[in-house]
């Protein structure tokens, strides 16, 4: 079995795995650790996988959840700076391949070479973003975009099931 076909094969197990677990989570909270720890042990390319909620009493700044991977100074993040605040601003996924030839990027390890950061919506608005961070250039493609973008989905549909 080739690669692509292995890995998309793991983006589905995670995602039944992420959904078997939402059922019965308690809060958003254990909801993000089992994620971020899920993601990062089944795709090692991923080398960093981190929440940024956006902080409720300032819609502008971006707040660090739970993560996998090295500790990073960026815990506030104002939506106006870097490629987590260009998810937010532009409300799309944004895939950086080479780190280096973004301006925008907010450099947290030398090891991080590409990105991609998918925004989290809850009732119709951006309340966060899952960011993975990986050590290879152009870690990051369709497939990527595809299997992030449906745990996107049911991070946002927990979030509005727990926030009535």
């Amino acid at each position: 079995m080739d690669n692509r076909r292995m890995t998309m094969m793991a983006f589905e197990e995670i995602v039944a795995e992420i959904r078997r677990f939402a059922a019965s989570a308690d809060d958003l909270a254990s909801l993000q650790r089992f994620s971020v720890d899920l993601i990062a042990e089944r795709l090692p390319h991923y080398n960093w996988v981190g929440f940024y909620m956006l902080d409720p009493d300032d819609e502008n700044v971006l707040v660090l959840g739970p993560f996998h991977g090295a500790a990073t100074e960026h815990v506030r993040i104002p939506v106006s700076e870097g490629i987590c605040g260009a998810a937010v601003a532009q409300g799309e996924t944004v895939i950086v391949d080479d780190v280096s030839a973004d301006p925008r990027y907010l450099a947290c390890s030398i090891e991080t070479k590409s990105e991609i950061v998918v925004p989290i919506t809850a009732a119709g608005k951006i309340v966060g973003e899952i960011d993975i961070d990986s050590h290879d250039l152009s870690a990051f493609g369709a497939g990527d975009r595809v299997f992030l973008e449906e745990c996107a989905l049911i991070f946002g549909e927990f979030i509005e099931e727990h926030s009535r």
